[in-house]
């Protein structure tokens, strides 16, 4: 049986109003946010990986990792118009992960787990979670596409899981590698555990 195609969309093209600036810049253990998030989709399990930023030096690091950049030229549409982007430049892979860029704890190897889980049943969306609790990345198959694309604003996948939470697996992943930054203040309490 043909291997499933699986392709992986960085989302990191956010205003991140909260954080008062472009918070992929922001370092944490000597490494941006964004650098930390490639490093996670640098993996062998995606065919191809694509990052939607508005930003041009996320557009360098991506391209200088063999990544395809795509340019989000409006940001102020929300969440959905990255996925929108990301789902029709890999639209021809049969599931996508998509992976939020300001989890600076997430390892490749809890990418790899999610990737790995969805293998075993390609019907399924596949999160990480911990005890129960879904967070992010998760990874869509190709029969939800059409159902990503048609977001609108700030939503985002959740809209999707709800619609089928039959369809939802978890894979057991560290809880403190789903934490997000939203703040500066997030960043410091990141730092302080470190």
């Amino acid at each position: 049986m043909e291997k499933k195609r699986v392709g992986c969309v960085a989302m990191a093209a956010g205003n991140a109003a909260r954080f008062g600036g472009n918070k992929l810049a922001a370092r944490l253990d000597g490494r941006s946010l964004i650098e930390r998030a490639l490093d996670a989709a640098a993996g062998p399990e995606f065919d191809r990986v694509a990052v939607v930023s508005q930003y041009p030096e996320v557009e360098a690091l991506a391209a200088a990792r063999g990544f395809l950049s795509l340019r989000n030229r409006h940001p102020d549409w929300g969440l959905s118009h990255t996925i929108r982007l990301g789902t029709e430049a890999l639209r021809d892979c049969d599931g996508i992960l998509y992976l939020v860029c300001d989890q600076p704890l997430l390892t490749r190897r809890s990418v790899e787990r999610v990737v790995a889980r969805w293998r075993e049943d390609p019907s399924r969306i596949v999160g990480a979670g911990h005890n129960g609790r879904r967070g992010n990345p998760c990874l869509f198959p190709s029969a939800l596409f059409p159902e990503l694309a048609a977001l609108e604003g700030d939503q985002g996948g959740t809209v999707v899981i709800r619609a089928h939470p039959d369809l939802l697996v978890l894979s057991e992943t560290p809880e403190p590698e789903l934490a997000d930054v939203d703040t500066p203040e997030g960043l410091q309490a990141l730092r302080r555990g470190l």
